[in-house]
């Protein structure tokens, strides 16, 4: 099952935020306290972010591995291609996220809703009312901690930082708007409305068109930090729309391995074929990552055993079957490999609790 990530436990295995105490300015407090309050939400946001970019790249060629999650330019992220984009841009979106709901559920003494247009006109029948989320708290802390970790001042620190205002600009763009009817005998001659976070989901979503849309902007050549070089990459950033993702260089090909890079290339990537429930994307990612390449197609069967048909035994057990069900999956091989296979597969057995 496939479930939209949200405040969740961190896993530091995946993503680690150097994170100071001067990474906070908050308008209500700063400091080791703002530090100690919002660091472990920063951390949850920043890993949902990573899950979100997982989700979004699954049967893509380039499916968000993890030496790609690093926030800061100066610890070995050293790309600055449309995919570092997209992780600056999911990553700020998380932490932003992640802050604004926490918010939203009581979790800081200082932060509440935002009640500040309540009372105002919104559009003809409505007016602002109820508790909308505080993105603006959300925005603020996430700038101040995902922004603390871009140091230099280079064409590369402008790109991450304007990808990172690109992922909060997205939540903030995706907010919906949520109403309430008041009448005589349930009649809706006004409403009240407010604003509330979407599934971060569809944050990811929105995201991930902004990826396939990004502007490149040619800033390398003499992009350094004297004065003019500095003068010149803000006024470049600064007539591109906040909303949009920008890199700097082109994409490796990710089909094939390169390890100076890092790149494993789709050579024994699982691939999707058949399925009701499956995107257009989806559908055609065998084709993606493997004909595209220049690799074949190889089907594989297997017996996957797994839990059913349990029931709950008084008292206190909850006794299974265990169920067999024949799959097919789809990998991509060299063409040399499979024809000496003779095109098949061979047959496993594959465990899996539930």
């Amino acid at each position: 099952a496939r479930h939209s990530p949200g405040p969740s436990a961190v896993t530091p295995s995946l993503l680690t935020l150097s994170l100071s105490s001067r990474s906070v300015n908050n308008f209500l407090m700063t400091g080791p306290k703002a530090y100690l309050i919002y660091s472990s939400s920063v951390a949850a946001g920043a890993q949902s972010g990573i899950e979100e970019c997982k989700f979004q790249f699954a049967w893509d060629r380039w499916n968000c591995p993890e030496r790609a999650l690093q926030l800061s330019s100066h610890g070995g992220l050293r790309s600055a291609n449309r995919e570092t984009a997209f992780v600056h841009a999911i990553s700020s979106a998380g932490v932003m996220y992640t802050l604004t709901r926490n918010c939203s559920l009581g979790d800081f003494d200082n932060c509440g809703c935002d009640d500040s247009r309540n009372g105002q006109l919104g559009g003809q029948g409505w007016l602002w009312g109820g508790c909308s989320d505080n993105v603006g708290f959300g925005e603020a802390i996430s700038k101040q901690f995902v922004d603390a970790l871009e140091t230099g001042q280079d064409a590369r620190a402008a790109m991450n930082l304007h990808n990172n205002e690109a992922g909060r600009k997205a939540v903030k763009g995706t907010m919906k708007r949520t109403c309430k009817c008041h009448g005589v005998s349930g009649s809706c001659t006004t409403q009240t409305c407010w604003l509330q976070l979407p599934e971060f989901r569809e944050v990811g979503t929105y995201l991930k068109e902004r990826y396939h849309k990004a502007l490149k902007v040619d800033l390398l050549q003499g992009a350094g930090n004297s004065a003019a070089s500095r003068g010149a990459i803000a006024e470049t950033f600064s007539s591109i729309s906040k909303k949009e993702l920008v890199h700097l260089e082109d994409s490796p090909d990710y089909c094939l391995e390169n390890k100076t890079l890092g790149l494993l290339g789709t050579e024994g990537r699982e691939c999707l074929k058949r399925g009701k429930a499956l995107s257009k994307w989806e559908k055609r990612s065998c084709r993606r990552l493997c004909g595209d390449c220049g690799l074949a197609v190889e089907e594989r069967r297997a017996e996957m055993v797994s839990s059913c048909n349990c029931k709950f035994h008084w008292c206190c057990a909850v006794r299974c079957e265990q169920c067999r069900k024949r799959v097919t999956k789809y990998f991509c091989v060299r063409k040399e490999k499979r024809e000496r296979s003779g095109g098949g597969g061979a047959s496993r057995k594959l465990k899996r609790k539930l």
